[in-house]
């Protein structure tokens, strides 16, 4: 009977074991679920490399044979060689496209395989989840990017750089860029085919469009109007700016269009992970 008398004071804890789980504190950054779900991100397409990242570099690859050797011949535009124009806007074109489909492809499959959950049950702010996706994606889009460019370099005769601060500037906005889009569309689709329709109809139209193989002052109307109001044209003039160091195009006003596009896609898919679009249901 003793033992029985003393086994509740043995077994006592104190009253902050026994509180159950309190709901995070969201005022600061919880840096280790954010590195978590970015370094996620980058797996993600490191694993499928044979996919993610030498199919792209076969891709520019083509294209430089097809547009320089067979047809550019002995050409200049700017004053500087054919490949040396249409090297940057292939390099970007892989920055685009990859940043896209990173993001893009993530929450589609997660969707279709019913992995939402693993997205929304840990205790990641709304903040949280635009960086991690589109870090990851930007990643993908700029590592992509570096590895067209060292197959290419060769066919396309650049010997310096003119301004650096142009390339980082032009290609981490355009993949920052492509990668809120690709959050946007992944969260948006239902199905592959509506991803689909925004790759085919939306994206590659805008990127063909934006002066990648030809300065479009060359262009005839309406073709010639529509790029001049491509984002997608002032960031790879940007971009080849920082090449060639010359431009087509006005470079406060790329640089401009290219920053607000980051704040306003960047605060339409906070509002988006914040809301539960297409997340929840």
């Amino acid at each position: 009977m003793r033992g029985m008398k003393d086994m509740p004071a043995a077994l006592s804890v104190s009253d902050e074991a026994v509180l159950p789980p309190q709901p995070r504190d969201y005022s600061g950054v919880n840096w280790r679920g954010l590195q978590t779900l970015y370094v996620r991100e980058v797996r993600r397409f490191i694993k499928v490399g044979m996919q993610t990242l030498a199919a792209p570099v076969v891709t520019a690859l083509l294209y430089m044979l097809v547009f320089v050797v067979a047809v550019g011949g002995n050409r200049q535009i700017f004053g500087v060689p054919y490949g040396a124009f249409v090297a940057p806007g292939l390099v970007m074109m892989q920055i685009l496209s990859n940043a896209f489909a990173n993001s893009s492809s993530s929450l589609l499959q997660a969707k279709f395989n019913g992995l939402m959950g693993d997205f929304i049950t840990p205790p990641l702010s709304p903040f949280e989840h635009l960086v991690g996706f589109g870090a990851g994606a930007a990643t993908r889009g700029l590592f992509v990017g570096a590895i067209s460019f060292i197959a290419v370099v060769f066919f396309a005769h650049i010997t310096f750089i003119a301004q650096p601060w142009a390339i980082l500037y032009f290609g981490l906005g355009a993949a920052l860029i492509m990668g809120f889009l690709g959050i946007m569309a992944g969260l948006w689709s239902e199905k592959f085919d509506h991803m689909a329709a925004v790759t085919n109809f939306v994206i590659m139209p805008m990127t063909f469009l934006s002066g990648t193989f030809y300065a479009i002052e060359k262009l005839p109307e309406p073709f010639y109007t529509f790029s001049k109001f491509n984002p997608i044209f002032y960031m790879i003039d940007g971009f080849r700016y920082g090449f060639i160091g010359k431009a087509e195009s006005n470079l406060a006003v790329g640089a401009g269009m290219t920053a607000a596009l980051v704040l306003i896609l960047g605060f339409v898919c906070y509002r988006m992970f914040q809301t539960g679009y297409k997340i929840k249901t």
